[in-house]
């Protein structure tokens, strides 16, 4: 077991997934020779060649319908949008086509592709290169979304994408890249669905998703210097979501709190939330909570940028709210 960086985890699972499996090819913007703008495909045009490295216009519905038709003939692509904000000009190959195909074409066919893309803010890249839009994909029917938080994750999650029979949207937190930690020589395979818990707990459950993952264990970790215990759970994958695990913890704790950063309105944490009271009503002893973005574009100021984005003093803030 090496220590190693999130998008060192990334170039690997794609280098794993290509050496294995010679149906897999990538596309992108500049990531072939320039391996792409986070580095992640760094390497992967000279060991792999032209022939399945594929460098490509600025025209991210283009890149989403080549993965799309090549998927139909029986490669398996990964492509790659180099901010999450530029899906838009994806969403109708993804929601038209590739997460119709198996339905409409009576499970005779199937679209096995991949797609990375990067959100976040915690950069001041500004509104067009921060959003966090993973809720938009979440709801479509035929699409799965997966979203690492640790770097055996990042590696592990992105496997498991490119081995699924279906697309499935994989969402990485830029100002997650430089993280460090360890990934196993052999790292255990994915489930698409499973979640963990980061941090077991007594007292009220976090519930979080990327790198609001860390955010939520830095929030628990200053509460139990005050004897609240806080379970922290990492759903790892938002289409499908661990309903079962989280209900578990409910269970144990009988508050929950929601934590993303994306906006919160319409987002995963609604979701989460009406399920919950729906399913774990009984368990309840305090209102569920969610913890997001406001509703509004991201700032572009580091000082304003910090002020919008979910953090431990407003997690925190949550949870004693939960417990009064």
């Amino acid at each position: 077991m090496a220590e190693t960086r999130y998008v060192k985890a990334v170039t690997r699972a794609l280098q794993d997934s290509m050496a294995a499996d010679s149906r897999v090819i990538l596309i992108g913007e500049d990531i072939a020779a320039a391996g792409g703008s986070f580095k992640a495909t760094r390497g992967l045009l000279e060991e792999f060649g032209a022939a399945r490295v594929y460098d490509a216009p600025i025209a991210e519905a283009a890149i989403t319908g080549i993965a799309v038709g090549a998927a139909l003939s029986g490669l398996k692509p990964v492509a790659e949008i180099m901010f999450m904000d530029f899906v838009t000009l994806s969403m109708d190959m993804m929601v038209n086509q590739a997460a119709k195909a198996r339905y409409m074409f009576g499970a005779q066919g199937s679209v096995s592709m991949a797609l990375r893309t990067p959100h976040g803010g915690g950069l001041s890249a500004g509104p067009q290169h921060s959003q966090c839009l993973e809720a938009w994909f979440a709801h479509i029917p035929g699409l799965k979304v997966v979203v690492p938080a640790t770097v055996e994750d990042a590696y592990s999650l992105l496997r498991a994408a490119i081995d699924d029979p279906d697309p499935v949207v994989v969402v990485e937190n830029k100002s997650l890249y430089a993280l460090k930690g360890e990934l196993p020589d052999a790292p255990a395979p994915a489930r698409i669905g499973e979640g963990a818990i980061r941090k077991p707990g007594t007292d009220a459950t976090l519930v979080a998703y990327g790198a609001m993952v860390w955010t939520a264990l830095s929030a628990a970790e200053t509460l139990e210097k005050d004897g609240i215990s806080v379970e922290v759970i990492d759903l790892r994958s938002i289409q499908p979501w661990d309903e079962a695990l989280v209900l578990s913890s409910l269970k144990r704790t009988h508050r929950l709190a929601i934590v993303h950063e994306a906006v919160e309105a319409f987002g995963v944490g609604a979701e989460i939330a009406a399920r919950m009271a729906h399913v774990g009503f009984d368990e309840l002893d305090a209102p569920i909570l969610r913890v997001a973005a406001p509703f509004s574009p991201v700032p572009f100021s580091p000082a304003l940028e910090n002020a919008w984005r979910p953090t431990e003093e407003k997690i925190i803030t949550a949870v004693r709210q939960l417990l009064a």
